[in-house]
């Protein structure tokens, strides 16, 4: 194959501030000696004493000097006197020059009493004078002005202060279509209407319809909204417009609403084509609720946007598509019936949709055949399309560090706990005992989990500290997607977080700081139970919310913090400690009739660091007659 050697770049010269200073620096030079003196300087009064003696054969008067030119003879040997005022300076010299004092009159009426010849001298420093007062200012104005505007970023030159930053795509060069969204069915379906319109508006437009004027994409981070605008620009085979809503917003007011106009414009002489607006919330938020009040540029970028797409007419054949992932920070005006009206939910993938997305990912991976994909989904319930991207990459980088020639099993498994539990540390030091204590807590863990009948079954247990602060895990994958739990199901949650704690108070007759997290997520369940689904005793069949400031305060509306009494919420904390109290203690007492078991388990912890599911549920089978043998 013939190679082409790369054009050398030619080097550009590069104005820099270094060269200001040396251009400044050499007209000062030019300024001070452009107009010299036209001789050695003298005192004033010592240049009026030779012109009272008739020192000089004639004077030259300028703007500035008073110059004497001394007489031949006086230039070969000076008379008697002069050597001591004037020749022992310049008895090289045939000039003698004084500064002129503006306020001095009589000059000419002396040379007149004298005799002495004198004329006037006028020096043309017209171009000087303009280039020092004009040229030099208004050059060094603009270097540092545009130095300043260099150095605020890119797009805010002073010519392009009103233009939109939007990436326009054409539709050649457009290659994302549905094909490459995996998932997400439901999104899809709504989503092609919109290119049904872009292909053959007429189909809609002859009987009276109007399709809508913005369609708004929520949804989670990383699900794919962005994803989903290129596709149906890519189906729809139509220019694509793509801005972040913070490219609206700059430090100078109007700005933003310049480039909403300008984008706007550009939109409707690319029609038929789409608009996508990422992150509408850095320029959609609540109005009002600043400290600038109306005057705030995001404020006044907004209301360009509402009055566009108020003025927008879809026969045009332009579509407003944006995204966010936190509508109930969004304007009103933005969500009301002839704008965003239309909302399309995208949601985290269920395992189905977990598996087609790592199916597109691993496409040009070199797969293993031990590989097994639906695996790695049931593994990865709440990862959304942008982190299971990343599961297959890093798997990809883990299995090319160890020069292994295919992907396997391992280095998902590898991938994926370094994405949900951090980095490996096993170079961290462990004294022994703190070991034993980590071995223990996850034991009652992953045997509470066992023998509590949790619809989340033990995966894997390990003892290798991860991440920031955690010494070990026991990692419990769902048997399937669920959408409802019922108050049995939450009690097995709390019970199996309780387990460490428990596993340490039998074992070691004393707890420590690493049962933190565990309380802390077990107290909220336990209070959204008794606060929010209506499980409690105390409260019965009633909700109260929680204490919180509300994001969005309307005009003159005053937060009042708790709807509930002070009575009600001592009410709330007893019933919270009553039932914490009863399930520790029924983890306590299962774990007490079961300690060979969990003293077995924790030793293989210790010896091994790491059991997968079927090395723990071997040891639990060889204790029991069968895996559930006590339920809590």
């Amino acid at each position: 194959m013939r190679t082409v050697p790369p054009k050398k770049q030619s080097k550009r010269f590069k104005f820099t501030f270094g060269y200001l200073t040396l251009g400044l620096l050499a007209l000062l030079l030019f300024n001070l000696f452009s107009s010299p003196p036209p001789g050695k300087v003298v005192p004033y009064s010592d240049m009026k004493e030779s012109i009272r003696k008739k020192e000089f054969d004639q004077v030259w008067l300028t703007d500035q000097f008073v110059v004497g030119v001394l007489p031949e003879t006086a230039v070969k040997s000076p008379p008697a006197g002069t050597e001591k005022r004037i020749g022992q300076w310049f008895s090289d010299s045939s000039r003698v020059a004084a500064v002129r004092p503006a306020a001095d009159q009589d000059l000419i009426k002396l040379l007149d009493e004298v005799g002495t010849k004198y004329q006037v001298k006028y020096e043309n420093t017209a171009f000087r004078d303009f280039l020092m007062t004009w040229i030099l200012p208004i050059a060094a104005m603009l270097f540092l002005w545009g130095f300043v505007l260099k150095r605020m970023g890119p797009g805010t030159e002073v010519m392009t202060f009103g233009k939109n930053k939007a990436r326009l795509q054409a539709e050649a060069d457009l290659k994302t279509t549905f094909a490459d969204v995996a998932g997400q069915d439901e999104a899809k379906e709504e989503l092609k209407e919109i290119i049904e319109f872009l292909r053959a508006p007429k189909r809609f437009t002859v009987l009276g319809g109007k399709l809508p004027k913005g369609i708004l994409l929520v949804g989670p981070p990383g699900t794919g909204k962005t994803l989903l605008g290129r596709a149906v620009a890519g189906e729809a085979k139509v220019p694509f417009f793509n801005i972040s809503g913070s490219d609206f917003v700059e430090m100078f007011v109007g700005v933003g609403a310049a480039r909403v106009r300008d984008l706007f414009q550009q939109a409707k002489s690319k029609a038929p084509c789409i608009v996508f607006i990422d992150e509408l919330d850095a320029v959609g938020k609540a109005r009002g609720i600043g400290m600038m009040g109306g005057h705030d540029e995001r404020e006044q970028t907004l209301n360009q946007i509402l009055v566009e797409i108020d003025g927008f007419d879809t026969q045009a054949g332009v579509i407003i598509m944006a995204a966010t992932n936190r509508p109930e920070i969004l304007d009103p005006a933005l969500l009301r019936a002839g704008r965003f009206d239309r909302h399309v939910f995208v949601g985290r993938p269920d395992v189905k949709e977990r598996q087609a997305i790592l199916e597109l990912h691993t496409k040009n991976v070199k797969k293993g055949p031990d590989l097994n994909l639906e695996t790695i989904a049931k593994r990865t319930p709440g990862l959304v399309g942008a982190d299971l991207a990343n599961v297959v990459n890093e798997a990809a980088l883990l299995a090319a560090r160890v020069n292994a020639t295919q992907v396997e099993m391992k280095h998902f498994e590898q991938a994926v706990d370094r994405i949900l539990t951090g980095l490996e540390k096993k170079n961290r030091v462990i004294n022994r005992k703190e070991k034993e204590i980590v071995a223990h807590h996850e034991a009652g863990h992953a045997l509470v989990a066992a023998l509590g009948n949790s619809t989340d079954k033990v995966h894997k247990i390990t003892i290798i500290p991860r991440g920031i602060g955690a010494l070990g895990f026991t990692l419990q994958l769902p048997t399937e997607d669920r959408y409802l739990m019922t108050r049995e199901e939450l009690l097995q949650k709390v019970d199996v977080l309780l387990g460490g704690r428990a596993s340490e108070s039998i074992v070691f007759q004393d707890v420590s700081t690493g049962a933190h997290d565990d309380l802390q997520r077990a107290t909220e369940i336990v209070r959204s139970m008794v606060t929010q689904y209506g499980m409690g005793k105390t409260l019965g069949p009633v909700t109260v919310e929680r204490e919180r400031t509300p994001l969005l305060v309307a005009q003159g509306e005053i937060s009042t913090g708790k709807n509930f009494s002070e009575e009600t919420a001592r009410q709330i904390d007893e019933e919270i400690k009553a039932i914490m109290a009863g399930r520790l203690d029924r983890v306590i007492s299962l774990l007490k009739q079961n300690l060979p078991l969990l003293k077995e388990i924790a030793q293989e912890l210790l010896e091994k660091e790491t059991l997968n599911e079927e090395e723990f549920h071997a040891i639990v089978q060889r204790h029991l007659e069968k895996p559930v043998s006590t339920a809590v």
